[in-house]
């Protein structure tokens, strides 16, 4: 860390930029130490600018959104975490057709295709975090996905904006192909028109579902691991015996055993130890090797 390198950094960015911001206070975990400069870009263009300066200066990035679905080390991260959270427009080209930026909330859209008795999207209510975020992981839930909405996807790529269909991107379960450093930044979604009772009837229904099976009460990151093919990853968990199984400040949750949350004081290292377990054990029982649905990344050792 320079002050030269803060200089450009500030000059770049009309947003604003932090120095050795911790990263605890925007994950959804709650854990990670701090990232050498955080960044909050003002609008798309000012997104493009700072990831040009990012760039030159070879400083490693990664983009936050809601702070759902990453594990951030207790080290923190050396390099520069980048905020969406101020790309947040939304607004409706024409009828049936919804284009939101990547930092809106998911909730946000989900009330504003409402709003316009558009259907589609009511299963993004079940899912915490940000439009960019979703897009990213190709997120979903009740059978459902964000790329099977998408008409066009729109990402930062090589510091050039990019418009692709997205029947022609590469997708699947929990997965959305991109470049490296390809940034999702939009997504023009393509809707039904539907009826306000029928959407607001379905907008319930999952609701119920959420609170009766994911009222964790805790901190947490959302489903730890993907679902296997063919199996659920919470019931592997739980015929493993980790039902409220905990190591140091991260617990295996009584209500939902592939949630792991933050009992209270939980590091990072602690979530590493505890999903390292639960993978180990899993593989011995069954074959099958789980993988994280959740990003790991910055330093799990300080230096």
């Amino acid at each position: 860390m320079t002050v030269d390198t803060l200089a450009r950094l500030c000059t770049a960015v009309r947003g604003r930029v932090l120095v050795n911001e911790p990263l605890a206070g925007h994950t959804s975990l709650k854990v990670g130490g701090p990232a050498d400069y955080f960044a909050i870009p003002a609008d798309l263009a000012d997104l493009e600018e700072l990831i040009k300066v990012v760039r030159s200066l070879s400083l490693p990035y990664f983009i936050i959104g809601g702070g759902f679905n990453v594990l951030v080390g207790d080290g923190g991260f050396r390099g520069v975490a980048i905020s969406l959270k101020e790309l947040n427009g939304m607004e409706s080209p024409s009828r049936g057709r919804i284009r939101a930026e990547a930092g809106a909330t998911n909730q946000h859209l989900v009330n504003y295709a409402t709003d316009k008795e558009l259907t589609g999207l009511e299963f993004l209510s079940c899912i915490p975090g940000t439009v960019g975020g979703a897009l990213s992981v190709n997120a979903g839930a009740h059978g459902r996905s964000m790329m099977e909405q998408v008409e066009t996807l729109i990402t930062m790529r090589d510091g050039r904006i990019c418009e692709n269909e997205g029947r022609k991107r590469n997708f699947g379960y929990r997965y959305l192909e991109l470049e490296a450093g390809e940034i999702v930044v939009a997504a023009v979604f393509s809707l039904s028109e539907g009826k306000a009772e029928a959407i607001g009837e379905k907008l319930e229904s999952y609701r119920r579902h959420r609170l009766e099976s994911q009222k964790i009460g805790y901190p947490n990151a959302g489903s730890f691991f993907k679902n296997p093919e063919g199996r659920q990853a919470w019931r592997l968990i739980d015929e493993a015996g980790f039902r409220g199984f905990q190591v140091g400040g991260a617990l295996v949750s009584q209500i939902h055993t592939n949630f792991l949350v933050n009992r209270g004081g939980a590091s990072a290292a602690d979530f590493i130890t505890l999903a390292g377990m639960i993978k180990q054990k899993v593989l011995e029982r069954n074959g099958i090797v789980l993988q994280e649905e959740v990003r790991i990344l910055g330093e799990f050792e300080q230096k």
